[in-house]
């Protein structure tokens, strides 16, 4: 394996320069991309894949049978991997420098490994050679909204070819019978119960969606007032409210939870607290605790990483920062537990994990997305554009199967003490 052959040409289209800048031609570090190759190949020597080059090199420990990634282009592959892998391994695939016979199954193996794939003697320099997120992507008020947007406010003809009828854009929670639908809406029900959601109830949701829990809650007697920062979802969650019947009990308002009023019987929140940003859990925390009444209770379902891990990657700046969710951070479970006995006065009443819902869940959706790419690309999204985000899926796919990331639904319910 070298970094210095010749790259065979790709089939890949070269990527627009004024919608993808910088993306088209790689990087470019000899040293880097040196100890770059050198570091990659140990990685995957003990990893159930196969790596081929265009030379006829196999690395990896699988059989014929396993995964395949195939690198077309391994002089830029190893440029962008030393420059910046954490950014470049995702970029590469997004240039079309690699390519894979099933991408979440080549990725599971890396995902499961993330801890080790860097030597331990090198990860003591990690604070000085890794990029860190930029202070133009913190989640103040104004940076919030322009981190939304960049992601939630793409399309939601986009958003509405892969999601199921629901329209929920986070895991569901599926039983032996499910379809994703069914799965959604058992999901709903579930932080709905842990919240204490039932006729009569005032509930304030933190981060509409397309307002599926907010139609469910308002089926059970509820009335909602709900919060988004995204103009984009507002507008197509109180159309559907309002198609459902629930105009009346349901308010959808254009407001950071930071800026929210009054006292509610529940609080309920689904995947939004990766969006607030270390820094502002805190503010979430303690809002979350003014806006209960006594004896109110709150409903979370938050994406968790192990607690080590958070700590180790909550500077870093990836991929993922860079492309689809900037100024995010996953919590663990123990910085949950701690923030909200730190700034609350709630205490833990329930809790349940169900990762691998997530992978499957994530699956749906990438083979959807796939089906209906001809359909999305009418909407004036490219091709790049169409492997960024079967990466994005597949990545996140990849994080769930392996375990390295797990979903948690909370239940807490607030004490006299």
């Amino acid at each position: 394996m070298t970094t210095s052959s010749v790259d065979r040409a790709s089939t890949q289209d070269v990527p627009d320069e004024d919608r993808w800048p910088g993306l088209a031609a790689p990087p470019h570090s000899a040293l880097r991309a040196r100890i770059a190759a050198s570091l990659f190949r140990r990685a995957v020597r003990p990893l159930d894949v196969r790596v081929t080059f265009p030379d006829g090199t196999v690395l990896g420990n699988g059989g014929p049978e396993a995964p395949e990634m195939r690198i077309l282009r391994p002089e830029a592959f190893f440029h962008r991997l030393g420059v910046d892998a954490k950014i470049g391994f995702g970029e590469s695939y997004m240039a079309g420098d690699w390519v894979a016979s099933d991408l979440a199954e080549v990725l599971t193996p890396f995902a499961a490994r993330m801890a080790t794939l860097v030597p331990p003697v090198l990860q003591k320099f990690r604070k000085i050679a890794e990029r860190t997120q930029p202070p133009s992507e913190e989640n103040s008020l104004e940076g919030a909204r322009a981190n939304i947007h960049r992601h939630y406010d793409l399309s939601n003809d986009l958003f509405g070819t892969f999601l199921d009828e629901s329209m929920m854009y986070s895991s569901a929670l599926f039983g032996p019978a499910d379809d994703l639908t069914a799965a959604q809406h058992r999901k709903i029900d579930s932080v709905l119960d842990y919240a204490g959601v039932r006729a009569g109830s005032e509930v304030l949701e933190i981060g509409t969606g397309w307002g599926e829990l907010a139609i469910r809650a308002a089926a059970r007697g509820a009335t909602v007032t709900s919060l988004t920062i995204s103009e984009e979802q507002r507008a197509l969650a109180t159309e559907r409210i309002v198609a459902a019947g629930f105009g009346d009990r349901v308010e959808v308002k254009l407001c950071d939870y930071r800026e929210s009023s009054g006292q509610f019987d529940a609080v309920v929140s689904v995947e939004m607290i990766e969006a607030v940003g270390a820094s502002y859990w805190p503010t979430f925390y303690s809002t979350i605790g003014e806006r209960l009444r006594p004896g109110g209770r709150f409903g979370l379902q938050a994406i968790t990483m192990d607690h080590d891990r958070m700590m180790a990657s909550s500077r870093a700046y990836t991929w993922i920062h860079k492309y689809i969710f900037p100024g995010g951070i996953i919590p663990s479970v123990r910085s949950i537990e701690d923030g909200l006995v730190e700034n609350t006065r709630l205490r833990l009443a329930g809790m349940r994990e169900f990762g691998q819902d997530y992978a499957h869940t994530l699956r749906l959706w990438r083979e959807r997305f796939l089906h209906r790419w001809t359909d999305i690309a009418g909407f004036g999204f490219d091709d790049v554009f169409r492997r960024m985000w079967e990466f994005y899926l597949a990545y996140s796919e990849a994080g769930f199967r392996s375990g390295y990331l797990k979903v948690h639904q909370f239940g807490y319910e607030v004490t006299d003490k």
